[in-house]
């Protein structure tokens, strides 16, 4: 029998990593020194980013994703998760 492996050697592997792309790496809340998704500083939902302010995933009529009324649901958030601006 030859004693060629079946599989090749771990030194002739070459690995595919590639590096993340900065493009596509949201701003993350620091919450202890942890990343965190941005979250509302009044009800604690998670918001989603839409060019340079956050809004509530999915806000519909004054509700949030869970269907809670609460008052900043159609409003634009900052980076902390305040309510930079109040939908009438």
């Amino acid at each position: 029998m030859a004693d060629s492996p079946a599989t090749p050697s771990a030194s002739k592997v070459t690995h595919m990593i590639h590096p993340s792309d900065p493009q596509f790496t949201r701003p993350l809340a620091v919450r202890g020194g942890q990343g965190a998704p941005v979250t509302c500083a009044a009800c604690g939902c998670r918001l989603g980013q839409t060019g340079e302010a956050w809004f509530h995933f999915n806000p519909i009529g004054g509700r949030d994703a869970r269907g809670c009324r609460v008052a900043c649901a159609d409003a634009a958030h900052d980076l902390t998760g305040r309510p930079v601006s109040v939908a009438v």
